[in-house]
């Protein structure tokens, strides 16, 4: 027996399963929360921010990659990604008048994003915490906050939580501009709808990858976000060496290596981004590789396998692909033997400066 399930007497990956499928009610739960985040989103907009900064580690950084995109597409904003070891290890102190901070975080624990956060204030930034729990030390030292009210995560990898700090960064946006958040209305839905009918697709993927040594994912676009998030999603939970590129990165020196012994897990929803790939999955194809592609695109590219996701607005499309990652994730640590819920040397939080 699993040594896992004999210290906690969970099978393994129960937690992971059932916080997989809580998913379509947590979206459901923080749409019904649209008007307190709206709240924050006003305020932001009265600011009128010249630059976003996001920090972020982990599955949050990810997420963060996300909200990049929105606030450059949807903002039409400049955006960039936080080094907090310039802050945290070099003491640097840029002036941030004007500039909005959003520091992402599912547990709002982590010391370096609250050092980033506190010194971010205290030089003229406008903060706002992003978390999973509101009585953080990262919530409080931020000037507002937007809880995304996921419930409790008993998995060390992050599921529900990771998908619904992406819906609550697109309903942040989206209400800075002015937006109800009305696209995002059927997301619970379609997110249960994908749960429902991807089992058959994402097990034969499972069957399909369970030995492969390592997998190559990627995606542009939004879906960029998709592929960062996938490839640490193999890694944490099956023990699979897992790199992400962008499509246009992968083609820019890393498509070299790519062979039949290539596993590729393309993410390739409906939209620009989606269409960006499809040149890409050409040229991988051309080097042999075995691609499965997820997304509302996967029957448009080439691929020897596909796990299709419904249609929705491009800038949302994450939110629903992710979904058949994890369960692809929980399958492989499943089929090679591993607990999910509780990788080896990896905690709930990790704790960085």
């Amino acid at each position: 027996m699993n040594e896992a399930a004999d210290r906690t007497g969970n099978p393994p990956g129960s937690h992971m399963t059932a916080e997989i499928a809580e998913q379509p009610q947590v979206f459901a739960e923080l749409l019904g929360r649209r008007r307190a985040i709206g709240e924050v989103a006003a305020r932001i907009a009265e600011r009128r921010p010249r630059f976003v900064l996001l920090a972020a580690r982990g599955s949050s950084d990810h997420a963060a990659v996300y909200a990049k995109y929105l606030i450059e597409i949807l903002l039409e904003l400049p955006a960039g990604l936080v080094s907090p070891s310039t802050a945290t290890l070099y003491g640097a102190r840029p002036d941030l008048t004007d500039v909005l901070l959003l520091s992402v975080s599912q547990s709002g624990g982590s010391p370096d994003l609250l050092e980033v956060t506190e010194s971010g204030r205290r030089h003229g930034a406008t903060t706002v915490a992003i978390t999973n729990n509101p009585g953080s030390a990262l919530n409080e030292a931020a000037e507002m906050s937007v809880d995304i009210h996921a419930g409790p995560e008993q998995a060390v990898a992050a599921t529900k939580s990771y998908s619904a700090t992406l819906l609550a960064l697109y309903l942040l946006i989206d209400a800075v501009r002015g937006g109800s958040g009305e696209q995002a209305g059927t997301i619970p839905e379609l997110a249960q709808t994908a749960l429902d009918t991807s089992d058959g697709a994402v097990d034969e993927a499972v069957q399909r990858y369970r030995f492969a040594n390592g997998m190559i994912t990627t995606g542009r676009g939004y879906s960029s976000a998709t592929a960062a998030e996938a490839a640490l999603k193999l890694a944490e939970t099956s023990y699979l060496s897992a790199r992400a590129y962008s499509g246009a990165d992968l083609l820019h020196g890393p498509v070299a290596a790519v062979d039949t012994e290539t596993a590729v897990l393309a993410l390739c929803s409906s939209g620009r981004g989606g269409e960006a790939m499809r040149p890409v999955l050409d040229t991988v194809h051309e080097h042999g590789a075995d691609i499965c592609v997820i997304g509302s695109a996967a029957s448009e590219v080439r691929a020897a396998h596909r796990i299709g996701v419904a249609s929705c607005a491009e800038e949302l499309a994450p939110v629903l692909e992710v979904l058949p990652v994890q369960r692809l994730a929980l399958g492989l640590a499943l089929a090679r033997d591993v607990d999910p819920d509780s990788p080896r040397g990896l905690h709930k939080v990790t704790r960085t400066r």
